[in-house]
């Protein structure tokens, strides 16, 4: 069974920057897409970014291109999204997801195992 726990949300200015981190267990297949999204109120959970950990390759909503970046510290079995030049419209739950290798990274419908959430509040 895959554990999920995000941390690292908070409440910014616009214009700065913050460190999300997603702790993994419970491992047991070699290759898994491993994705953060997002919820705002009223609204769908949408990909923020994934990442393969097959091949590596990772993939970026438009909207946060060049301003977020996802990464993974196997060692500590930590998935990141660190988001910098936040802007208000990025306020928003931010979930961590893991499902299998071969799945379409943005679509939530085929992650299996998710997050509790961690909350992100950027002021204007």
């Amino acid at each position: 069974q895959v554990q999920l726990v995000e941390s690292g949300g908070g409440s910014v200015q616009a214009g700065g920057s913050l460190r999300l981190s997603c702790a993994a267990s419970g491992y047991s297949y070699s290759s898994y897409c491993l994705g953060w999204f997002r919820q705002a109120p009223g609204k769908e959970r949408e990909g923020v970014a994934a990442l393969y950990t097959g091949s590596r390759r990772t993939y970026y909503a438009d909207s946060v291109k060049g301003r977020f970046t996802i990464s993974q510290d196997n060692a500590k079995n930590t998935l990141y999204l660190v988001m910098n030049s936040l802007k208000p419209e990025d306020t928003a739950m931010y979930y961590c997801a893991a499902g299998g290798g071969y799945i379409h990274w943005v679509d939530p419908r085929q992650y299996t195992y998710w997050g509790q959430g961690t909350q992100v509040t950027v002021s204007s």
